[in-house]
């Protein structure tokens, strides 16, 4: 009889089935013991009536057993609304203990809010026990998933890139420097020269979900040194704008997917609604973001540092994107282009052809045209300094590649902003951090 998962129970009545999980609550009563079993897809009551002669084994073995011990549990489940976790019961034949909890733990990962952060991330397989954590990862598989079906249903091609790189990548600067053989090596910051490849390659249109590794020595709520990235990247497109519109649409098709499979739940344990955004996104260029955040809120800055959103600015533009176009996503475009990488297109003013992607006033995109022409991007290296180190990716270009664009969305600050959660530290499932290398 094969193990069956307990959000699976109510299809089971009446059958003898086999389940295992946590013991999350033992209630050992006068003339009966409940077991509250839970996994990852819910929780069953067990139930075991002490006056019964066959159930002497049973009653001994729940006398010993400890809360968060696994156990393994053979019986027949039962219809039953007078129990009020969700109307059944499991009347067990068999108790086998698969694992003992031998110590207390070392905090109540059922109420956390006076445990701190750092405390919780120390014992992470404890803090992820939690039924918000387990829905949380639930949420951002999902929303993956979805993000994928929608570029699967539109002849996308998932690639797998190297994350040992024999050059430092995009800017040459913040990577991760490592032993390797007898040379240097370094971790790949993005895949973004490899997914240009694909398309020189001839590929049209690729993807990657994988690890990104930044040596920022950065101790705020959005930035990691590890992190998961979804890269996208396609080709044939006519401007940058195509990119965004994909972009949308596929943001569009995964929040709206998850909604229907988990907006009860998010809506039930996070208190917050898994909004469905329109499409098209709005579009503001970034000088005429830094006038209205002055007209309307009274916000200014120095002209030196209109070269970028500030932190300050990119959080008003979530007020300035509902108020101006009742919208919690905004494409912000014309940045200056000594402010991007060199491999993104500039038009003949020097404009980037590219963008940011604010939601709900963080930024989650940098996405672009890029650059596909030798000559442009040669020269376009040799302004920002780079030389032999990125002599390989411009090889791509030598031999023709078709225009093309594409854009990375971090996966965990993605969860962060969808979730209501203060930090990425808690939407990662190991947190790496300047300061944090275990567990």
């Amino acid at each position: 009889m094969k193990n069956i998962t307990l959000s699976e129970l109510k299809n089971n009545f009446d059958e003898t089935v086999t389940i295992s999980g946590f013991v999350d609550e033992i209630r050992n009563l006068k003339w009966v013991q409940f077991i509250v079993l839970r996994d990852s897809t819910g929780k069953v009551q067990i139930t075991i009536e002490k006056s019964e002669e066959k159930n002497k084994d049973l009653v001994e073995l729940v006398n010993n057993l400890t809360v968060e011990s696994t156990i393994k549990v053979t019986g027949k489940i039962m219809e039953s609304p007078k129990v009020k976790l969700n109307g059944m019961e499991l009347i067990p034949d068999n108790i086998e203990v698969t694992s003992t909890n031998l110590d207390e733990l070392p905090f109540n990962y059922k109420d956390l809010s006076t445990v701190n952060l750092d405390t919780r991330l120390d014992y992470r397989y404890i803090d992820l026990r939690s039924d918000k954590n387990i829905l949380m990862f639930q949420v951002q598989s999902t929303l993956v998933r979805y993000m994928r079906e929608y570029l699967y249903n539109n002849k996308f091609t998932e690639i797998h890139t190297p994350k040992i790189i024999g050059a430092a990548s995009e800017s040459g600067s913040e990577v991760f420097e490592i032993k390797y053989f007898d040379r240097s090596a370094y971790l790949a910051q993005s895949p973004q020269f490899y997914k240009q490849m694909a398309l020189a390659s001839g590929f049209d249109r690729v993807f990657e979900v994988a690890p990104c590794f930044r040596a920022e020595n950065s101790n705020t709520s959005r930035h990691a040194t590890e992190f998961t990235s979804f890269d996208v990247e396609f080709a044939y497109i006519n401007d940058f704008n195509d990119v965004m519109d994909l972009e949308a649409e596929m943001l569009k098709y995964g929040l709206e997917k998850t909604k229907e499979a988990l907006g009860d739940k998010v809506k039930e344990v996070f208190d917050t609604e898994i909004i469905v955004p329109k499409t098209p996104f709005p579009k503001m260029r970034l000088s005429d973001i830094y006038k209205e955040l002055e007209e309307k809120y009274n916000y200014k800055v120095d002209d030196s540092e209109k070269a970028d959103l500030t932190t300050e600015a990119e959080r008003l533009t979530y007020k300035l994107a509902m108020d101006k176009f009742n919208s919690e996503f905004l494409f912000v475009t014309d940045f200056p282009a000594e402010k991007r990488a060199f491999y993104h297109m500039r038009d003949k003013n020097g404009i980037l052809q590219g963008y940011d992607l604010i939601w709900r006033g963080v930024e989650i995109t940098t996405g672009a045209q890029r650059e596909h022409r030798y000559e442009e991007i040669v020269k376009n290296a040799k302004e920002k300094g780079l030389g032999d180190d990125v002599k390989f990716y411009l090889d791509f270009f030598k031999h023709g590649c078709p225009p093309h664009g594409g854009f990375a969305i971090g996966v965990d600050r993605l969860t962060m902003l969808l979730l209501g959660i203060p930090s990425v530290k808690e939407t990662e499932f190991i947190f790496r951090g300047p300061n944090r290398l275990n567990p």
